[in-house]
């Protein structure tokens, strides 16, 4: 099977292009665990198809992403931008802008190419953040609410420790939690926790924020089935919004994430979330299992 490996701001995942080639495989989250394997596989956070839309779905193509643990995203910003460079860069998609079918539906991309006339830059519209809690979702229930906008606190009890959190969806579901230094954050130990708490059916993608200005953040990462990354799409998106929810943030940031900077803004026109950045190629091979 040949498969081209790519990153959107070290955010890695091997990509297999089901337009151009068949993909043999019944079990795409079995290959997704072997093949995104560090050491034993190619490596990456996950595994990305890009196929043929569904039928009766109007898009230029598909795209379904696994973690690194099997399981299946809804979406995936960095890797969304890397689906719509393998589908332009391998010839089997060239409209810009370019639709592709997503778990979140269907998502508008566009994009600058370079002097080698390849996709360079990537703008993907994320369409409508989702803030009710039943459609983030979260149960809160066992939350305290505070007097900010979707943000809540909420124990954890394994360490006995009170987290305050601005929930969104953004395709999946997301809490950006705010500290003074986003370094000093153990986030091997508190991202699992955060995760898998039982307040979030879905589990959580956590995104731990330093406000550098008004259009200016970090941001750590831990993903949902995937763990420590070095950049979050979906996640940059949702701190764009938790950031104007609670007024600590304009409209159009930039959020420095540990593998490069993405450009974000929530617009008032149409309420969409535009997600700027760029779409790099490591290398092809082929996987024999």
């Amino acid at each position: 099977m040949k498969f081209t490996k790519m990153h959107g701001l070290g955010n890695d995942y091997v990509y297999v292009n089901g337009l151009k080639d068949d993909i043999e495989t019944a079990d795409p989250a079995g290959l997704a665990r072997d093949i995104s394997d560090r050491h034993f596989g190619v490596g990456g956070d996950g595994l990305i198809l890009l196929l043929p839309a569904e039928d009766g779905v109007d898009a230029h193509c598909r795209m379904r992403m696994f973690n690194i643990d099997g399981s299946e995203g809804e979406m995936c910003g960095n890797g969304i931008r890397c689906v719509c460079k393998l589908a332009h860069d391998s010839g089997a998609v060239t409209e810009n802008p370019m639709t592709i079918q997503t778990g979140n539906g269907v998502l508008t991309l566009d994009y600058t190419l370079n002097d080698d006339g390849d996709v360079d830059c990537v703008t993907v519209d994320m369409g409508e953040p989702k803030l009710e809690p039943d459609h983030v979702p979260i149960d809160t229930t066992g939350m305290t609410a505070t007097d900010q906008p979707q943000t809540f606190e909420f124990l954890v009890n394994e360490i006995g420790e009170s987290f305050t959190g601005t929930f969104c969806s953004t395709g999946n579901p997301h809490v950006a939690i705010y500290v003074d230094d986003v370094s000093e954050v153990n986030l091997t130990k508190l991202g699992p926790l955060l995760e898998r708490h039982p307040l979030f059916p879905a589990r959580m993608n956590v995104h731990f924020v330093q406000v550098i200005s008004h259009d200016e953040v970090k941001v750590r990462h831990w993903e949902r089935g995937s763990g420590i990354t070095l950049a979050c799409g979906t996640g940059a998106s949702a701190v764009c919004v938790a950031g104007v929810l609670t007024g600590r943030g304009q409209r159009k940031i930039t959020a420095h994430l540990p593998g490069g900077a993405l450009v974000l803004e929530w617009k008032e026109s149409d309420n969409h979330v535009y997600m700027t950045g760029p779409a790099t190629e490591v290398f092809t091979g082929e996987w024999v299992g």
